[in-house]
């Protein structure tokens, strides 16, 4: 909670969403370096590691078995198939971070974000980050030199059908210049966390101004 405020209030889920490319990830990283109460979540995956993650640090990675388990024993906020793979938000370390007074950042497609609302409601906070173009999209993939024609083609597919659910989302930006649209998402969770209906303890705050008069 912002040291500002002399009074307590509910903890945020803040969803970001973006087609893979147009810039969600580095937004989410410069979002969580300037912001000492905001935490990443961290989600299951079964796909496989990759060369430079942790485990336990960028996904918990799982086996499919374990993911079942998982989903059978309701541990999961949401999870999706996505790219021949599963992911999923496990509950307990969300509902940890939120009884430590920290707001958590869901790096997640529409799915999860619809999942996410459905579970929780009025604590969630939903923006999607357009890019400036399809073509700009492409780029920027072809840019990262990781992916083959074929995984790319796949990407762009997919981004079509992830914008075209941008109307389930609370808030929308365009990332034509990362400090912008960082800028942007920066003030749309200082927004929501000053918001009145947030503060559970502004009744209380209130009745002890009144009878100091």
């Amino acid at each position: 909670m912002p040291a500002s405020l002399p009074f307590t209030r509910r903890g945020l889920l803040f969803v970001l969403s973006s087609p893979s490319g147009a810039g969600k990830s580095t937004i989410a990283r410069k979002l969580l370096a300037s912001d000492d109460n905001l935490a990443m979540s961290v989600s299951a995956t079964t796909r496989p590691i990759r060369p430079g993650e942790v485990d336990g640090v960028d996904y918990h990675f799982v086996s499919v078995d374990r993911f079942r388990e998982m989903v059978a024993a309701g541990d999961f906020l949401e999870w999706a198939h996505v790219f021949g793979h599963r992911y999923g938000t496990p509950k307990a370390p969300v509902y940890e971070m939120l009884s430590k007074g920290c707001d958590v950042l869901f790096d997640i497609d529409w799915q999860g974000a619809q999942q996410l609302f459905q579970q929780a409601g009025g604590d969630v906070v939903r923006a999607f980050i357009f890019p400036p173009s399809m073509d700009e999209l492409e780029r920027r993939l072809r840019a990262r030199a990781t992916d083959s024609d074929e995984v790319i083609d796949a990407r762009m597919a997919r981004a079509a059908n992830e914008i075209s659910h941008w109307d389930g989302y609370d808030y929308v930006l365009v990332n034509d210049h990362v400090e912008r649209c960082f800028g942007e998402v920066k003030s749309i969770l200082t927004t929501e966390r000053l918001k009145r209906s947030r503060q559970t303890s502004l009744i209380g705050f209130v009745r002890s101004l009144t009878r100091a008069v």
